[in-house]
């Protein structure tokens, strides 16, 4: 059986530098709290998930000075985004873990809905679909599961926009690969996703 990894995309939660659109409802620090504390809880899901040492991949390099106190305290294989766009870094991320022999479940932080029965799940169906995607509510995805590479996924993608989920979807077919498409899950991105059930607020 081939082992799935959990590949978690995060910034550094520093003010100023994540989730700057909340920033109007909770201020830099606020923002940059509840980033903290959404992705200690993603790689606390990751983890009770069951299949492995989870990897952060991180922005910058886990072991940078900046991330000094803002780790989660589970171990974890650190890794660097590296430069680019988002496709960029995904693929990268993608290539990596999947020529290493490894199924791979690229996620982000910022999904409080992405619970580990969902990873687990999500693996699963990695033994009999090529790919499986989660797509988020305003049309991105927050999770998207691959067998195999290919860099088509990632390139010319409107990354931000409600066509992301769509467009990898479609592009995953025209390979000729299976597809399983899970529930749409919503990410927390600007204000009006505060109020997902749950989630408790940073203040500023």
């Amino acid at each position: 059986m081939i082992h799935t990894r959990i590949v978690i995309f995060a910034k550094v939660p520093l003010p100023g530098l994540v989730k700057t659109r909340l920033i109007p409802a909770l201020g830099a620090s606020g923002a940059a709290r509840l980033a903290h504390q959404m992705l200690m809880s993603a790689v606390a899901e990751a983890v009770a998930a069951g299949l492995g040492i989870p990897e952060l991949c991180g922005d910058p390099h886990p072991l940078d000075p900046r991330w000094n106190g803002l780790l989660p305290p589970q171990a974890l294989h650190a890794t660097d985004q590296g430069g680019g766009d988002l496709g960029a870094r995904l693929a990268r991320a993608a290539e990596r873990v999947i020529g290493g022999g490894e199924n791979v479940l690229l996620v982000g932080a910022d999904c409080p809905d992405l619970d580990y029965h969902r990873l687990r799940e999500a693996a699963a169906v990695l033994a009999a679909y090529d790919a499986v995607i989660h797509p988020a509510e305003d049309g991105g995805y927050v999770l998207l599961g691959l067998r195999h590479f290919d860099p088509s996924l990632f390139t010319d993608i409107a990354w931000s926009t409600p066509v992301v989920a769509n467009t990898t979807a479609a592009r995953v077919r025209a390979l000729g690969w299976t597809l399983h498409i899970g529930k749409t899950l919503k990410d927390i991105d600007v204000p009006a996703d505060l109020a997902s059930p749950g989630l408790v607020e940073g203040g500023a």
